[in-house]
């Protein structure tokens, strides 16, 4: 890794603790944020020449607190700086809140962060979208591929939930029971978009950034100690859980994707599996299905297929049509395609995804799910505009190069044509 690789990394793994504590302690998300930026330039200021520290998010809080200190003093002249105990940090009035409610547990500042962001004043889009800028400092364009959304919406989006929250002069105080009830709804989708990012990669600087991952985990784990008996943050903890199993062979010697079907399954880590198969087995026991209990349910199907031929595509095909009535989605449609076209064919599957076409039109799998279809049923020219529409649309250098493969088999083909 690059001398820049490793301080972006460090900074990334260590934003959303410095960013929580540094919220904690000023009440003002627009300060804190200065904070945390100042931090982070003086880091790659000083970290190339010093080396990095021993705590990377405690340095950046030390830093940042001192710089918001000094620009408080700098804008208050007329008025004298709060003595330092009235300022919120570890022993300040919100701790006795934050006891009081879930002991130790609560006092995760990332996980309380996540809570805070999650105002229900806010549309759940501009709640969703403001923590995974705030909390995990993902970019604009990274958070508006999840939305399928234009940048220039998602930062008005962005933009007016931090003006909602400014213009009600509402401070960022930690939710009681109630309050938490009422937002873990949000909040797990917000966990469950953290998850897929690093799953995903969508940024491109890295092919799977695995920190990103096992931050979400974490948060959930969280989560589920907060809400021990809801069935649904079981299911999320699950999924993630068996989704993370097939980190290790996911890519080849060369970063570039290996699909399900081509990975070695001796890679999967069996603890992870183990562990997620645990949960959904107890979340079903409640009875209350939900959109990450179904989903956790088709991972199940792929974990305990030894080969992919032993996939129970019928199951993965019925769990999705129960996903489709409860959370109806063009994505949602898109992948049941896949275990559509294992059951009744790759023409099947293209007329489910022909009404598809202009909704997920910006959508990378879209199309190369599509060119893989048509190349199955033998139509190569549509095959290829397909593919060249999702190498237009890669946003990482590993799925560009998986559809190049497709383009090179199809180049395969014809010249086999020619010569016959």
């Amino acid at each position: 890794m690059s001398e820049l690789g490793w301080i972006d990394a460090a900074l990334t793994s260590a934003r959303p603790q410095a960013l929580a504590a540094l919220l904690r302690y000023f009440g003002d998300l627009d300060t804190a944020e200065e904070a945390f930026q100042e931090a982070c330039l003086r880091a790659l200021r000083n970290w190339p020449e010093k080396g990095p520290p021993r705590d990377p998010a405690a340095w950046l809080i030390f830093v940042g607190r001192n710089f918001g200190v000094d620009q408080i003093r700098k804008t208050s002249r007329q008025a004298p700086l709060p003595d330092e105990e009235q300022l919120s940090d570890l022993g300040d009035q919100e701790s006795d809140i934050a006891e009081r409610l879930d002991n130790a547990h609560y006092r995760d500042d990332v996980l309380r962060l996540l809570f805070i962001c999650c105002h229900p004043d806010l549309p759940a889009t501009q709640q969703i979208a403001l923590a995974l800028r705030i909390v995990s400092g993902l970019s604009v364009k990274e958070i508006a591929r999840a939305f399928l959304v234009s940048e220039a919406a998602m930062e008005q989006r962005i933009t007016r939930a931090k003006r909602a929250i400014s213009g009600a002069s509402r401070e960022f105080e930690p939710p009681d029971a109630v309050e938490r009830s009422e937002r873990l709804g949000i909040v797990a989708a917000m966990l469950y978009l953290l998850f897929n990012e690093g799953y995903s990669a969508s940024g491109g600087t890295t092919h799977l950034r695995g920190q990103l991952c096992l931050e979400a985990i974490r948060l959930t784990r969280l989560l589920l100690r907060l809400f021990p008996a809801e069935p649904e943050i079981m299911g999320l903890l699950a999924l993630m859980l068996l989704q993370h199993s097939r980190m290790a062979a996911r890519l080849d010697g060369n970063g570039e994707l290996i699909l399900l079907e081509d990975q070695d399954r001796g890679l999967w880590n069996r603890e992870l599996i183990n562990e997620g198969l645990v949960l959904i087995e107890k979340a079903v026991r409640h009875a209350r299905p939900g959109v990450y209990q179904i989903q956790a349910a088709i991972a199940t199907a792929h974990a305990r297929a030894p080969s992919p031929d032993d996939t129970n595509w019928a199951e993965i095909d019925r769990l999705y049509g129960l996903l489709e009535v409860i959370q109806p989605s063009p994505v949602v449609t898109l992948n049941r395609s896949v275990a559509v076209s294992k059951t009744k064919g790759p023409a099947a599957a293209l007329a489910m995804i022909e009404p598809l076409a202009k909704p997920l039109d910006s959508y990378f799998h879209f199309h190369g799910v599509r060119g893989a279809y048509l190349l199955q049923t033998g139509d190569e020219c549509a095959a290829r505009q397909s593919f060249d529409r999702a190498i237009a649309l890669a946003r990482t250098p590993a799925e560009a190069a998986h559809i190049r493969q497709h383009i090179d088999r199809l180049k395969n083909l014809a010249k086999s044509e020619k010569r016959s």
